[in-house]
C-alpha cells in the first residue's frame, strides 16, 4: 500500500456536514464572552445549544487501533458506540476510523476529525494519549475522550472499566476448574493496566485455591494472532490447563479448544471460538458509557472528571459462564464474589498482599489505592513471570 493510499484510509471523506449552519449574532456574542471568561463549560453549553437549535446531528468520531473484526477490544467498542447510535438515533452521526497506529498518524487523524467539526472525538487505545493531549490544546471547543489513559485537559477526559474485577471473578472460576493448579496468562503490553489484570486473576484463583500459580508469557502487542497462539502453546507446554489473555484475538481460545483444556474470552464474548473450552468471557459493555457521555455533551453538562466504572455499574463482567464446565460450587462462589463487588464489600487489592518476592506490599486492613493500582508494576505472590521495565 502506498503512503498516499494509507493517508486516504486515515482521512476518509466526510459524508455530510452541518458546518454551514449560521449562528445568530446573539449566540456569537455570548460564546465570545464565555471564551474570554475562560469558561469551557459555558462555551460547550452554548455550542450544544446551537446544535440543538439547528436540528443538526452531533458529529462523533471514534478511532480504533484495530478493526471490529478482531472479536476483542475494538469489537467491544464498536458494539458500544452502536448502542449509542441506536439509542440516540438521528441526534448523532458517528464516523469510525479503523487501523490507526499509536504514532504520528494518530495525531493527524485526531486533528483531521476536529478540524472537520466533530464535536466529540474518541480515542480507544492507551497509546493515543499524548497525541490526543497535543491536539486537544489546539481545539478547545471539541470534547476529546480517551480510553485507558491518565492525562487530561479541560476538554479531554479519561474513561475506563475496572476490568480487573472481572479478571478476579475469572480467577475464582479458574481456581475451581483447574486440575493442575497452573493457570496461564497471555500478556499483551506490560503497562500497569495489564499487570493489574494479571494480579487480579491470580488473587481470584488463590482466594479459593491457595496453591494456584499463574504463568505469564508476554507478546508485546495488543493484537498478533500468531504470537498469541505461540504464547498459548507455550503455556500449555508449561502445564497450564486454564488460560486467560489480555490480547485481542481469539487465538488463545482456539488453542485451548484444540488441546481440550479451558480458557476465558477477553473484551467480548468469545464462546463461539471455543464452545467446549470456554468458561466465560471477561467483557465490556461500553454502550453504557457512550450513551451517557454523548448525551451529556449534547446537553452541555459534560465535565472532564475521569469515569472509572466496574461490575457495579455494569460496564464489565464475567459473561456467558459455561454452566456445563463450571461446577455448582464454583457458580455459587462466583455469585457471592460478584455480589460482594457490587455491594462494595470486596476489593481484589485488599491486604495483606505480598509480591512474588515475598515483600509485603499492602498491609492487612488496607487496600491498594486507585492511584497505586493505576501505576502498579509488580506481580503478586503466585504469579510466575517478570514485568518488563
Amino acid at each position: 500500500m502506498t503512503r498516499l493510499s494509507r493517508l486516504g484510509r486515515l482521512f476518509p471523506a466526510r459524508l455530510s456536514s452541518h458546518g454551514s449552519a449560521c449562528l445568530s449574532a446573539r449566540f456569537v456574542q455570548r460564546a465570545g464572552r464565555a471564551f474570554l471568561a475562560g469558561s469551557l463549560g459555558a462555551l460547550l453549553t452554548l455550542s450544544s445549544a446551537a446544535h440543538a437549535a439547528s436540528n443538526a446531528p452531533l458529529d462523533v468520531s471514534i478511532v480504533y487501533l484495530g478493526n471490529p473484526g478482531d472479536a476483542g477490544w475494538t469489537h467491544a467498542h464498536d458494539l458500544g458506540i452502536g448502542v449509542a447510535e441506536k439509542q440516540l438515533g438521528s441526534e448523532i452521526k458517528v464516523t469510525r476510523i479503523e487501523d490507526v497506529p499509536e504514532n504520528a498518524d494518530a495525531a493527524r487523524v485526531f486533528r483531521d476529525r476536529a478540524a472537520k467539526g466533530d464535536k466529540i472525538v474518541i480515542g480507544t487505545s492507551f497509546g493515543y494519549m499524548d497525541s490526543m493531549m497535543k491536539v486537544a490544546r489546539d481545539y478547545p471547543d471539541t470534547v476529546f475522550l480517551h480510553c485507558s489513559g491518565y492525562k487530561s485537559a479541560p476538554n479531554l477526559g479519561n474513561f475506563n472499566g475496572k476490568v480487573y474485577e472481572s479478571a478476579y471473578l475469572a480467577g475464582v472460576v479458574a481456581g475451581y476448574v483447574s486440575k493442575s493448579h497452573t493457570l496461564g496468562f497471555v500478556g499483551s503490553v506490560p503497562i500497569p493496566e495489564v499487570v493489574r489484570n494479571i494480579d487480579a486473576f491470580a488473587l481470584g484463583a488463590r482466594s479459593v485455591a491457595p496453591q494456584t500459580t499463574v504463568k505469564v508469557v508476554w507478546i508485546n502487542s495488543w493484537f498478533d494472532p500468531g504470537k498469541e497462539r505461540q504464547a498459548a502453546e507455550t503455556l500449555v507446554g508449561l502445564g497450564a490447563d486454564v488460560l486467560l489473555q489480555n490480547t485481542d484475538s481469539t487465538a488463545t481460545m482456539a488453542v485451548a479448544e484444540q488441546h481440550k483444556i479451558h480458557a476465558f474470552g477477553w473484551d467480548s464474548d468469545m464462546s463461539h471460538w471455543g464452545p467446549h473450552a470456554h468458561l466465560g468471557s471477561v467483557a465490556y459493555d461500553w454502550g453504557i458509557y457512550y450513551s451517557k457521555v454523548i448525551d451529556e455533551v449534547k446537553r452541555g453538562t459534560w465535565t472532564n472528571k475521569p469515569v472509572y466504572w466496574g461490575v457495579k455499574e455494569g460496564i464489565t463482567d464475567l459473561v456467558n459462564v459455561n454452566t456445563t464446565a463450571v461446577p455448582a460450587n464454583a457458580q455459587r462462589a462466583l455469585a457471592e464474589k460478584r455480589a460482594a463487588l457490587v455491594a462494595g464489600r470486596l476489593d481484589p487489592f485488599a491486604g495483606p498482599l505480598k509480591d512474588q518476592s515475598g515483600k509485603l506490599r499492602v498491609a492487612a486492613g488496607s487496600v491498594l489505592s486507585a492511584d497505586d493500582t493505576n501505576r502498579i508494576d509488580w506481580f503478586v505472590d503466585g504469579v510466575q513471570g517478570s514485568v518488563a521495565k
